[in-house]
C-alpha cells in the first residue's frame, strides 16, 4: 500500500511541475496589465502582452484537473505510455458527464432539492476526480496492455483496448460515485470548514498536517482541499485569479503564505544547525548537502532534499520541524502578510506574486524571515545537541568512505557508480526511475544493498519503503544521476 501512494505520489508531481511557467507568465502579465484581473481600461502594447500572457498561465490553472488526469495516467502506468494518459483522458470524460449537475439530477431528481449534493456534483470537473480517472486509465493500461482477443476482435487486442476497458470500468465507478461522492464531498466539507471555522489556528493545523504527511506523499490529498476549488475553497486558484479576500470568505492566501517565511528562511537556519553540529570530520559531506538544499529551498521552494535528509535520522526533529511551519502559520496570518505560490514558497514565487490584488504587506518578509531563520536555527541547534540527534554530519558512518564520492562536485558518473555499487550492482536493480528529487528502484535481493556506500556518494539520504523498493534521495540534480545510471544498467 505505501509503494502505492508513493509511485500515486510521484505522478502528482508530473502536473505540479507545469505550475512554475504558469506562475511567471501571470505574474509578469499582471505587472504588464492590473486591468486584466482588477478591471478597466486595456491599451497599448504592453497592456495587450500582459493580457496575453495572463491568459497563457490561466490556461493551466484553470485546467488543472486535466493536467492531473493526464500526469497521474502517465506517471502511475508502467513504463509511462502515452495510452495510459488517453485512457485516463477517456475516463475524465466518461466521469464528468455521467456525474455533471444535469445528468444526476435527471437520474435522481431528489438530489435537486439538496444544496450540498447539488454544489457536489456542481463542482465534479475537479483535481481529485482528475486523480480517480488518471488511476482508472493506468490501473487498465497496467492489467490490459498485452491482452489478447479473438481473430475477430484482433484490431482491439493489446493498447487498442485499453481505452474501451477504461470507459466500461468509468461507467461502474461513476454509479458508485453517484452515491457516495456526495458523502465523501461533505467529509471534505466539513473538515475544511472546520479548519476554516479556527481561523489562523486552522492555518496552521493545516501547514503542520501538511508538512507532517510528506514523507507518505498523503498531503497532496490534503492540499487539494485547501488549494483548489474541490471543496469551495481554492486559496491557490483564487489567488492567481486576481481575486481579494472580498471575494471569497477567508482571507485569500492564508494556506500559502505562512510557507514562505519557513521555506525561504526557516530551512537555511535550520541547515547552518545541523551545518555547525556536524562533526569535525564531516562538516563539507553536511555543507555539501544541506547548504545546497537549503538554497533549493530559498530560491523555488523545493524543499525535499533537505527534508528526506534528517526526517528519518531524527524524526522527532522532523515532528518539530512541522510544529515549526504550524506555528510560523498562525504568526503569519494574525500580522497580515499574504502571498501566493504556483509552484512553492519560494523566492520566485514571492517576487511574482507580490502584484496580484490579494497579496499584502509583502515587505514582512524580512522580519518574518530573520524570525524563521533565528528559531529555526537555535530550535535545531539546542534539539541536536541536547539529544544527540543523528543529522547529517552527525551519523555513525565510515567518514574515509563518505568523501570518495560528493554530489557537489558534479561528477554525476561517479556518483552513479557508487551508488549503484551500494544497490548491488546491476544484476540486482529489477526497474529504475526518478521523480524530482529521487532515484526510485525495485531490487531483487534486500541483503546487498549497502546504506553506507550509498551515502558515500554524497546523497541526502536512503528510503526503505518496503523489502524490494529503495528510494535514493538525491536532490534536484537527480535526472544526471538517473540518466548515468540507466547507461550503466
Amino acid at each position: 500500500m505505501m509503494k502505492y501512494l508513493q509511485k500515486l505520489g510521484k505522478s502528482l508531481m508530473l502536473p505540479v511541475a507545469c505550475l512554475p511557467i504558469c506562475g511567471i507568465l501571470m505574474g509578469i502579465g499582471y505587472a504588464l496589465c492590473p486591468a486584466t484581473m482588477q478591471g478597466g481600461e486595456m491599451n497599448g502594447v504592453l497592456n495587450m502582452l500582459g493580457f496575453f500572457l495572463v491568459k497563457a498561465g490561466g490556461a493551466l490553472i484553470d485546467n488543472m484537473a486535466l493536467l492531473f488526469v493526464i500526469g497521474v495516467g502517465v506517471g502511475m502506468s508502467d513504463d509511462h505510455d502515452g495510452t495510459a494518459g488517453l485512457a485516463a483522458f477517456a475516463s475524465w470524460l466518461m466521469l464528468t458527464t455521467l456525474l455533471a449537475t444535469g445528468t444526476v439530477t435527471q437520474l435522481m431528481p431528489s438530489i435537486a432539492e439538496s444544496a450540498n449534493k447539488t454544489l457536489a456534483f456542481d463542482k465534479i470537473a475537479n483535481p481529485f476526480i482528475g486523480i480517480i480517472a488518471g488511476i482508472i486509465g493506468a490501473t487498465c493500461y497496467n492489467k490490459f496492455k498485452s491482452t489478447k482477443l479473438p481473430d475477430w476482435l484482433s484490431f482491439f487486442s493489446g493498447k487498442r483496448c485499453v481505452a474501451i476497458i477504461s470507459g466500461v470500468v468509468s461507467i461502474i465507478v461513476a454509479a458508485i460515485l453517484l452515491f457516495v461522492w456526495p458523502v465523501v464531498f461533505g467529509a471534505l466539507i466539513a473538515i475544511g470548514q472546520g479548519i476554516v471555522g479556527l481561523g489562523p489556528v486552522g492555518a496552521g493545523i493545516y501547514a503542520f498536517l501538511n508538512r507532517l504527511l510528506i514523507p507518505t506523499g498523503l498531503h497532496h490529498a490534503l492540499n487539494n482541499v485547501f488549494w483548489f476549488d474541490t471543496i469551495g475553497l481554492g486559496d491557490l486558484s483564487h489567488f492567481w485569479a486576481g481575486e481579494t479576500s472580498a471575494d471569497v470568505s477567508w482571507s485569500l492566501g492564508m494556506y500559502m503564505s505562512g510557507f514562505f517565511p519557513c521555506m525561504m528562511f526557516g530551512i537555511p537556519g535550520a541547515a547552518l544547525a545541523m551545518i555547525q553540529t556536524a562533526k569535525e570530520g564531516k562538516k563539507k559531506v553536511a555543507i555539501g548537502l544541506v547548504a545546497s538544499a537549503a538554497v533549493c529551498a530559498f530560491v523555488c521552494g523545493v524543499t525535499e532534499p533537505f527534508e528526506f535528509g534528517f526526517m528519518f535520522l531524527a524524526p522527532v526533529l522532523y515532528l518539530i520541524y512541522a510544529l515549526l511551519y504550524g506555528i510560523f502559520t498562525v504568526i503569519v496570518t494574525l500580522v497580515g502578510f499574504r502571498a501566493g505560490f504556483s509552484f512553492s514558497a519560494g523566492a520566485t514565487d514571492l517576487i511574482f506574486s507580490a502584484s496580484l490584488p490579494a497579496a499584502a504587506n509583502t515587505w514582512m518578509i524580512i522580519p518574518l524571515g530573520i524570525a524563521a531563520f533565528a528559531v529555526f536555527y537555535l530550535v535545531f541547534r539546542f534539539a541536536i545537541v541536547k539529544f544527540d540527534l543523528k543529522t547529517p554530519g552527525r551519523e555513525d558512518d565510515d567518514v574515509e568512505a563518505e568523501k570518495k564520492a560528493v554530489l557537489s562536485n558534479d561528477n554525476f558518473t561517479e556518483v552513479a557508480k557508487v551508488i549503484l555499487e551500494g544497490l548491488g550492482g546491476k544484476e540486482n536493480i529489477k526497474t529504475l526511475d526518478n521523480c524530482i528529487t529521487r532515484l526510485r528502484l525495485e531490487i531483487k535481493d534486500y541483503t546487498l544493498v549497502d546504506e553506507k556506500k550509498i551515502k558515500s556518494a554524497g546523497i541526502a539520504g536512503v528510503m526503505r519503503p518496503s523489502k524490494n523498493a529503495v528510494q535514493v534521495i538525491v536532490g534536484t540534480k537527480v535526472q544526471f544521476v538517473a540518466d548515468e545510471m540507466k547507461k550503466m544498467l
